[in-house]
């Protein structure tokens, strides 16, 4: 393909997103148990209406609303309230947990939560909200401060912090979120590169470089060298914020502790630029314009690209696609990664607060995390990660191969059983994460974001300077003082 027809290619993918058939045969079905909550909810035979104060059966129920378990069906949240009402039964507590798994994408959910607590038309007693959800809900009093003993020094620190508002302590980190560079290795070994391994990272100039001998010589089903989520939507702001954030370097912040816009047009101007490099002509995937997840991850699985920016969630689902880990690695995002993650909260309204915390207790302990971590999801806590002797008690901790549930786990691990890439890949690049920003008004920040930057994918984009200008405003009338 000549630099004409790539021309071309990439002024159809800036266009506005329309519908499209996507090449994805060679996609095994396995993928698809593994799409985020943002792919759309589903029903897990626990329920998908909101809990109201006449459904919520047992007087002891402890109603957990969550977006849906991307380990599948009976996946491992399930599997540790289960096991928790297990001990409840024991001990006669009266106590029992139910897990509600709401519908739609994290945006929908996100109302959800918000119109149930607001109103009180929904009996849930804990909320497993988004790390970028934690400011609003606190700052609205929908949720409560919990002991701060749950943020022990075990919890990875930029972990923690995402549960703090104010100084209070208002949730406890459940499950945390990275993003990372998947690759396919076999695609190097096609284009000639001598070390296909990738584990000790890379920067963006010798990932431009790995991509400049793709195009040389191009693996069958080739088209570009990396693909992400670039469509109008929370995936945009994630990869604009982690590009701002490479090119800010440690002073990076768009607002501060106090969820203030605090950003300059200078500041704004070289993160735009930053964001150009990467998706320029030659180096992107024309899809990733208008890609999701499920779509990135798809056109990754195709061949259509060597490298992918995705979560460590779908580890799992793309060794079953690729076993044996020859034609498959990971490794740490090359400039900084935005931390993601889900944690639990007890609501302001809960008649069972007490207890609902010793639930999150008990879910986000350190057993608790290494069946997390065991079962693909990135956990919260180090010694999930380095202590051989925290063990994962909960049957069937492991993802299955086939949505029956049969076959074998084809997930490299450890000698202690862990994800192999766990220790020397995950654990840093959730130490070394960034945060988006941490404010109440983050619908609104993203909101903006989003749209504003949508411009710089358009036909005919502003410069770099102009572009920052119109966000800047725009921020400002999203974020006031």
């Amino acid at each position: 393909m000549d630099r004409r027809q790539r021309a071309e290619r990439l002024g159809r993918a800036r266009r506005p997103p329309r519908p499209r058939r996507r090449r994805l045969a060679v996609l095994s079905a396995a993928l698809f148990l593994f799409l985020p909550a943002a792919c759309g909810g589903g029903d897990d035979g626990h329920g998908d209406r909101p809990a109201t104060a006449s459904s919520t059966g047992v007087p002891g129920d402890i109603v957990v609303a969550s977006g849906r378990d991307v380990t599948g069906k009976n996946g491992i949240r399930q599997r540790l309230i289960d096991a928790w009402n297990t001990e409840q039964e024991k001990a006669g507590t009266g106590y029992h947990a139910r897990l509600v798994e709401l519908p739609g994408n994290a945006d929908e959910q996100r109302s959800q939560l918000l119109g149930a607590l607001q109103s009180g038309s929904a009996a849930y007693d804990v909320v497993n909200l988004d790390v970028t959800w934690v400011p609003e809900f606190a700052a609205a009093g929908l949720i409560s401060p919990l002991p701060g003993s749950l943020l022990d020094e075990d919890v990875i620190p930029a972990v923690a912090s995402t549960a703090r508002w104010k100084g209070e302590v208002y949730a406890a980190p459940f499950n945390s979120d990275v993003g990372l560079l998947y690759y396919r290795r076999d695609h190097l070994r096609q284009a000639g590169v001598e070390r296909p391994d990738l584990t000790g990272g890379l920067d963006w100039p010798r990932l431009k470089r790995l991509i400049s001998t793709l195009d040389d010589h191009r693996p069958e089903g080739y088209e570009e060298g990396w693909t992400t989520q670039l469509a109008g939507y929370e995936g945009r702001t994630v990869n604009a914020v982690e590009a701002f954030a490479s090119a800010a370097g440690d002073d990076f912040a768009l607002t501060d502790e106090d969820g203030r816009y605090t950003a300059t047009v200078e500041e704004l101007t070289e993160g735009i630029t930053e964001l150009r490099r990467r998706t320029e002509e030659g180096a992107v995937l024309p899809d990733a314009f208008t890609s999701d997840e499920a779509a990135s991850l798809g056109d990754f699985a195709a061949g259509r690209t060597t490298f992918l920016r995705h979560w460590p969630y779908v580890y799992p689902a793309l060794h079953q696609s690729f076993p044996g880990g020859e034609r498959l690695g990971v490794t740490a995002l090359p400039g900084r990664a935005v931390l993601g993650g889900q944690n639990l909260a007890v609501t302001a309204g809960s008649p069972r607060a007490t207890k609902a915390a010793e639930l999150i207790r008990y879910l986000t302990g350190r057993e608790s995390e290494r069946c997390l971590l065991d079962a693909g999801f990135a956990a919260t806590r180090t010694s999930a990660y380095t202590d051989d002797a925290v063990t994962c008690a909960v049957a069937a901790a492991t993802p299955s191969a086939a949505p029956t549930g049969e076959g074998a786990d084809t997930v490299p691990r450890d000698a202690a059983g862990r994800p192999a890439y766990a220790r020397d890949v995950l654990l840093p690049a959730l130490r070394e994460a960034v945060h988006r920003p941490r404010t109440p008004l983050y619908g609104a920040f993203t909101q903006t974001f989003t749209a504003e930057l949508g411009a710089l994918f358009a036909e005919n984009p502003p410069g770099d300077a102009e572009l920052a200008r119109r966000l800047d405003e725009a921020l400002r009338r999203a974020l006031p003082d």
